[in-house]
């Protein structure tokens, strides 16, 4: 039995030592391994880089911001699972799980929303066209534009207000309200003017910004030295033209502006319109503003809708036909002085008034237009004289030469008459006052066609500035076609076309 238990002691001796032996074996340990974690963070309305966003990770290893570009770079992390977050004032916290892996770094994209109740406002206008204290702009068109810009990356909803002041007046103009648009046009300016715009924006919240205010400067008023009437899809106005053509509509109303006359001063344009339901007298700035009704008797008349008046030699009174009475009246409306009555059964028409023997000349007709004569009478309406009369055919549109010895005026050699006034080919003449010297301008000096086309009409002639040339209208006679205006010179040669759909021109 002593054995048997020995022999047990020994085994488990045995054991105890194999076990202690194993236990002092080698224990292997594996490297530690890092990776790197790079990233970009933006706005998720646009996808604009945000700046100076917090970057932090779970398990937490140091922080970091985003540089101007919104990039970030998370170097020597130790490889494994992390919870990257992305903070940033204003904007909800964004999280995403990642896994930093040994080698390349890994890339992520953090988008983050603007929080509620964090709107920015818009930024102020800018870029404004024509650029701040532009000068030389256009005064019959001009188109303003701007640019906008939400800091919310919103711009598309942004709306604006454009107010208009012109300097030295307390009026302003509505150009624009709650507009999305970034460009307005503004006609019928002043010329050399200097004008101030202002643009005021909102966003969608109602952040409401005012813009810087822009100034520009209107070139000055063009030496237009023709005046014609022209009729556009049943409106007609009132246009002035330069030398070169360049045309300016100087009226704008609904109602029929018509006969422009530019005073001998050059600064006030009479004009007659409709718009009362006769045809008034008013006169006008040269750039067509400070329109003033200056007659409260109507310019009007047997085949007188508003052609019979005239500016007197020195611009400071006109005269004018009212049925059958001619009054004279001062530029400012005063001073209303009958001068003539027309003989029994007739009204006066167009006329003109000399400053060579102050006198003036004038044309009546009876209820039938074809019964036309043409007299000569002093400025105060005395000494009526018959100078033509009733001779075959339409007799119209009398005017002095310069010298005030010859008159102009229009008639149909075809002698044609019927109700509605129609001519069949009306033609240009100048004679004497004695009745000596008739030329016909219609026809050249050497007895030939001189270009006006058959089938045509040449009318309202009036003398050039300079005594060179006649302007005058022609038109087909189907009554149909638009009129053109032309010049002519005193030989009947040298037809040239200034205007097409243009009519009743002056020159001045």
């Amino acid at each position: 039995m002593f054995t048997s238990l020995r022999t047990v002691a020994s085994w488990l001796l045995v054991l105890f030592i194999s076990q202690l032996l194993a236990g002092c074996e080698e224990t292997t340990i594996d490297p530690a391994q890092y990776g790197s974690l790079a990233g970009l963070v933006v706005e998720s309305q646009n996808n604009t880089p945000l700046a100076n966003a917090t970057i932090t990770t779970t398990p937490a290893t140091s922080s970091f911001l985003t540089d101007a570009q919104g990039r970030f770079t998370l170097p020597q992390l130790a490889t494994g699972r992390y919870t990257l977050s992305a903070r940033k004032t204003d904007y909800t916290p964004q999280e995403v799980a990642l896994t930093v892996t040994e080698g390349a770094p890994t890339t992520v994209t953090l988008v983050l929303e603007r929080a509620a109740g964090t709107n920015r406002p818009p930024t102020l206008p800018f870029s404004p066209s024509p650029v701040d204290q532009a000068t030389g702009q256009a005064a019959t068109a001009l188109t303003l534009r701007w640019r906008l810009s939400d800091p919310d990356g919103k711009s598309d909803s942004l709306r604006s207000d454009v107010l208009l002041y012109e300097s030295a007046s307390t009026s302003r103009q509505q150009l624009l309200t709650n507009s999305r648009d970034t460009t307005v046009r503004v006609t019928n300016l002043k010329f050399n003017t200097v004008y101030f715009w202002q643009v005021t924006v909102r966003d969608k919240s109602g952040a409401v910004v005012r813009g810087s205010v822009w100034s520009f400067q209107t070139r000055p008023l063009p030496d237009n030295r023709y005046l014609y009437v022209r009729e556009i899809n049943g409106n007609t106005d009132i246009y002035a033209a330069d030398t070169a053509g360049a045309a300016q509509r100087l009226t704008l109303s609904p109602f029929v502006e018509t006969s422009p006359q530019l005073s001998p001063t050059r600064d006030r344009i009479a004009y007659t319109s409709n718009a009362t339901g006769q045809y008034q007298l008013y006169t006008m700035n040269r750039d067509g503003s400070d329109a003033r009704r200056i007659t409260m008797l109507a310019v009007e008349g047997y085949a007188n809708a508003g052609l019979g008046y005239r500016w007197s030699p020195d611009g400071a009174q006109l005269i004018y036909a009212h049925y059958d009475q001619l009054y004279r009246i001062n530029r400012d409306g005063t001073g209303l002085t009958l001068l003539a009555t027309a003989p029994a059964g007739r009204h006066f028409r167009e006329c003109d008034w000399t400053a060579q023997g102050n006198r003036i000349l004038v044309q009546t007709v009876g209820a039938n237009v074809y019964e036309a004569e043409i007299y000569l009478l002093n400025a105060d309406g005395t000494n009526r004289t018959l100078v033509l009369a009733n001779l075959p055919g339409r007799l119209d549109s009398p005017s002095f030469s310069i010298t005030g010895q010859q008159i102009y005026y229009t008639r149909d050699v075809d002698g044609f008459e019927n109700a509605t006034g129609r001519q069949l080919n009306a033609h240009l003449f100048v004679q004497n006052l004695d009745g000596t010297g008739l030329v016909d301008l219609s026809i050249s000096t050497v007895g030939t066609i001189a270009g006006k086309p058959l089938g045509t009409n040449d009318l309202y002639p009036r003398l050039s500035p300079d005594g060179s040339r006649v302007i005058f209208v022609n038109v087909v006679n189907d009554n149909l076609s638009p009129p053109e205006v032309w010049t002519v010179s005193l030989s009947g040669l040298l037809r040239t076309r200034l205007f097409s759909n243009a009519t009743l021109p002056d020159w001045k």
